[in-house]
Order: structure tokens, then sequence, then C-alpha cells
């Protein structure tokens, strides 16, 4: 993976939570432990993979499971759980409490087409679905690419008794390449690829809320309606008022963009990052330094 300002060596990019989600989803399933191990006992780890652990730990022995505000990872179990008929229940969290997420234990036998028009069009359930089986023929979809690729590299792992390869994240690593490129030069090359792109790119005017929501629709289920809460974040911050997002992408987004303009605004919930980039406001403390 390109990492020009060496931002992976200083400590200073998280683990892909996509890929670790996925191979440590397919060890829970097989009981085995051809991944999690090499993310237990780590500190640079966001909240959803401490759960995963955790749950990895716990899954044989328990019926109930805390998945925190662990959506994907959410999703995955509960398919599996519907699936191989476990009877598992799960505690949600924080944002995920509120979010409206299918409870119909009948879609295990729908098509990844099907699948796809679930819960704003997220492909978190079709996900599930290719990581327990499903054979269908699948959509150029960047989530669904990664499942089956992450399952392939799994089913080939296991088969040779190795370990699993670690990946960091390109989304946040390629976001923040782009954000000290702006601050350097004045100007940003950045090519959004999914929908995770969006808050990043919304912050800095590379796509519009009505691209946003025609490309994503899947944006409105996060820890937020992103399309709305960009817009109310974008403005809170031009008018000197408190960032109040509990979203984590959001948070990270404004943070950049309020760098940018030389702008110190309050954060209501700056702890919300460690979701996925616990990292982040070192990062922030490192690109002043380097501006």
């Amino acid at each position: 993976m390109q990492d020009k300002y060496k931002l992976i060596e200083k400590g200073l990019i998280p683990l892909s939570k996509y890929w670790s989600i996925r191979l440590g989803f397919l060890d829970i399933l097989n009981n085995a432990r051809f991944f999690i191990p090499l993310i237990e006992g780590r500190k640079d780890i966001g909240d959803d993979l401490k759960v995963l652990i955790r749950i990895s730990k716990e899954w044989q022995n328990k019926n109930e499971h805390n998945v925190g505000e662990a959506g994907a990872l959410f999703r995955l179990l509960q398919f599996a759980s519907w699936k191989f008929n476990l009877g598992k229940k799960f505690i949600k969290e924080k944002t995920l409490k509120e979010r409206k997420i299918c409870d119909n234990p009948d879609i295990v036998n729908w098509s990844i087409t099907k699948l796809l028009e679930l819960d704003n069009n997220t492909p978190q359930w079709a996900s599930a679905a290719v990581l327990t089986g499903n054979k269908d023929k699948i959509p150029d979809n960047f989530f669904l690419n990664l499942s089956k690729e992450a399952l392939n590299h799994y089913n080939k792992v296991k088969s040779k008794g190795s370990f699993c390869e670690l990946r960091y994240d390109e989304t946040f690593l390629l976001q923040a390449e782009a954000f000290i490129d702006l601050l350097k030069k004045g100007y940003m090359d950045f090519k959004l690829k999914q929908q995770d792109d969006y808050c990043f790119a919304r912050a800095f005017n590379l796509i519009t809320k009505k691209e946003g929501k025609k490309r994503w629709p899947e944006l409105k289920g996060h820890e937020s309606d992103r399309l709305e809460e960009m817009e109310k974040q974008i403005n809170n911050l031009n008018n000197e008022k408190e960032i109040d997002s509990k979203d984590h992408r959001v948070v990270q987004s404004i943070a950049m963009l309020a760098l940018l303009k030389d702008k110190k605004p309050k954060f209501s919930f700056p702890d919300c990052v460690n979701k996925s980039w616990p990292q982040f406001w070192e990062f922030l403390e490192y690109v002043k330094k380097i501006r």
C-alpha cells in the first residue's frame, strides 16, 4: 500500500475495519483463529474491532452478545445466527439503537440483488450472504468485492493452516494524504471510491449533497444521516457553533476542514473517532507540525 507521507510507519493510520471485520467474522463462524490473534493486544485498533475480539472469545459459550455500535459486525452476526439457527441475541448501543435495521429472518433465503435493497441499500446484508456461502453473481460493489476477496483469502489460509493478511485502512490513508496535499500544495487529487469517502469529499466540495444521495442512498443509514449531518455541521463550523455530531466520519471531516480554515470549534463528542480511527487527533496534531 502506497504511503507517501509515511503515515502508517508513524502509527497514524488504523487497521482496515472492513477487512478485519470480515476475516474476524469468518474466524467466529469457523471457531478458528486464523485472524483474530493478529489483532489481539494491539493498542491501535478502533472500538468496533475491540468488540469483534470480545465476541470471538464468547461466541461459543454465550447466546447474548453486546455489539456496541458496530453496525456492520451486527448485521454479519445476525445474518449468521438466522441462517444457521443459532438463536443468538444482540445488544446494541449508542447510535446503533436508533437505526432502522431489518429484523426479518427470512432474508437469509433472499438473492444478493434483493438484499441490497434493505436498510437504505446498505451492502452489509449482502456481504453477510457472500461470507456465509451465497453463490449468486455479485454486482460491482466495493464492499461485496471485498467480501468475496476476504472469503477467498480466508479459505486459502485455512487450507494451509497459516495466518491471514493484515491490512491498513486505505480509505483513511488516501483521505489523509489528500488532506496533507491540500495543505501543502493548495490542491488535492482525490477520487471517491465508495460511500465512506462522502463526508471527506463533501467537506472539501468534491461532491454535492444531491450527487451523494443519488450515488449512495445508504448514506442515510449510518451513525447519522450523513447527507443531512454534513450540511448541518458545515453550517455549524461556518457560523462558529459547536460541532455536535456523534458520527465519527462527520467529525473527522469537519475537523480537517476546520484546520484548513484555521478555525478551532468545540467538538461535543471528540471520542467518537475511536470507532474506527483512534489515532485521528494524533494525526491532526502531526499535520499541524508539517503543514
